[in-house]
């Protein structure tokens, strides 16, 4: 992808930050017949590999795992904080007028080659894992031995497991860092109600 050093997020714990708030891919296959790109929710293990390892179900009915099976490489995408920039926030448009819109957003780039497992296992772990990370904070978090054993072994069965070691990971990070503190403090405030997000992050640049 185009990202100038500007915008390069290389620190990884930050990269790994963004996966796990934001976990549902963009999941790009350059199968044996076309492109093909599908929604994934991955839960990341930062501590294994060299840069992490992401891992996945999806159905067995979707032939995805058929084009990984036979070895295809993987681009997933996930997509943080992003808005549009309105130049009309820009303290420099009263001065110059030189000015016009833009997007800021926020997203991390992963590489590799996935392996496929239809372990029972395993999947399960890689469930509970995912369901744990986004039932913590409920109230009445469910868990998967909250439904009968017969139930969840048959929905185990109809799914199949992927593995994606890290082979590359970049970030982008594109947040006003171009323009003067004068013009990011007026993008932050523009964004303060209807993205508030990135509105931090454009206000975390105030340092730099």
């Amino acid at each position: 992808m185009y990202n100038p050093a500007s915008f390069a997020e290389e620190r990884l714990a930050v990269q790994h930050a963004l996966i796990r708030a934001h976990p549902l891919a963009t999941l790009v296959v350059a199968g044996s017949m076309e492109l093909t790109a599908d929604f994934v929710p991955f839960i990341l293990y930062p501590d294994e590999g060299a840069r992490g390892v992401l891992r996945a179900h999806v159905a067995r009915a979707n032939p995805l795992w058929r084009e990984l099976e036979q070895g295809a490489e993987c681009l997933l995408l996930f997509q943080g904080p992003q808005a549009y920039v309105s130049p009309g926030w820009y303290a420099s448009k009263a001065e110059t007028h030189k000015v016009v819109p833009t997007w800021n957003y926020t997203m991390v780039q992963v590489r590799g080659t996935a392996r496929v497992t239809d372990d029972g296992a395993w999947l399960q772990r890689q469930m509970r894992d995912l369901t744990a990370g986004q039932e913590g904070a409920m109230a009445r978090p469910w868990s998967l031995d909250d439904a009968p054993a017969d139930f969840v072994a048959a929905l185990t069965r109809a799914v199949v497991g992927i593995e994606i070691p890290i082979a590359h990971i970049a970030a982008k990070w594109k947040i006003s860092q171009n323009r003067s503190a004068a013009d990011r403090a007026g993008v932050a405030d523009g964004l303060a109600e209807r993205a508030p997000a990135m509105a931090d992050l454009v206000r975390g640049l105030g340092g730099q």
